[in-house]
């Protein structure tokens, strides 16, 4: 039998968009939810070296939880590349300063390390608060 791997073309691919409500939903669930829906795992027709996400809008990121003392413990980590450039943010000043990082890195951390990733990435929209500028093309709300 001769059987041949359905490749989708990326004219023919539908991009849908989805309303997620992060309201007391913990971050890094959510973020699994949130990379799956970028990356197309969804989809019948997933193939992992095509692009064929979604687009993803999350609302109240200000009220995303973390679990146990991540709060306290947990450190977002930059570097300027220079020598002493190192700057750690504890995530309670992370989540108090601007949330919509927080869930922005731990979705860009579980996307894969190559230019797919670039592209994927550039779908995700997230609010601090209830309130988006994309209701025209929102159809689907995730739970």
């Amino acid at each position: 039998m001769n059987k041949k791997t359905f490749l989708p073309k990326q004219d023919a691919i539908e991009r849908k968009w989805h309303l997620i409500d992060a309201d007391g939903k913990i971050l890094g669930r959510l973020a699994v939810k949130i990379s799956e829906l970028l990356r197309g795992k969804n989809k019948v027709f997933y193939t992992n070296h095509i692009d064929c996400g979604d687009f993803v809008v999350v609302t109240n990121a200000s009220k995303i939880v973390l679990t146990g003392k991540k709060l306290d413990q947990k450190t977002y980590f930059t570097y300027s590349g220079y020598p002493g450039g190192a700057k750690l943010t504890p995530y309670s000043v992370l989540m108090a300063k601007s949330p919509e990082k927080a869930l922005f890195v731990a979705v860009k951390g579980m996307l894969p390390k190559n230019k797919l990733a670039d592209r994927q990435i550039t779908r995700l929209k997230v609010f601090k608060d209830d309130k988006h500028t994309h209701t025209a093309q929102v159809v689907a709300s995730v739970k």
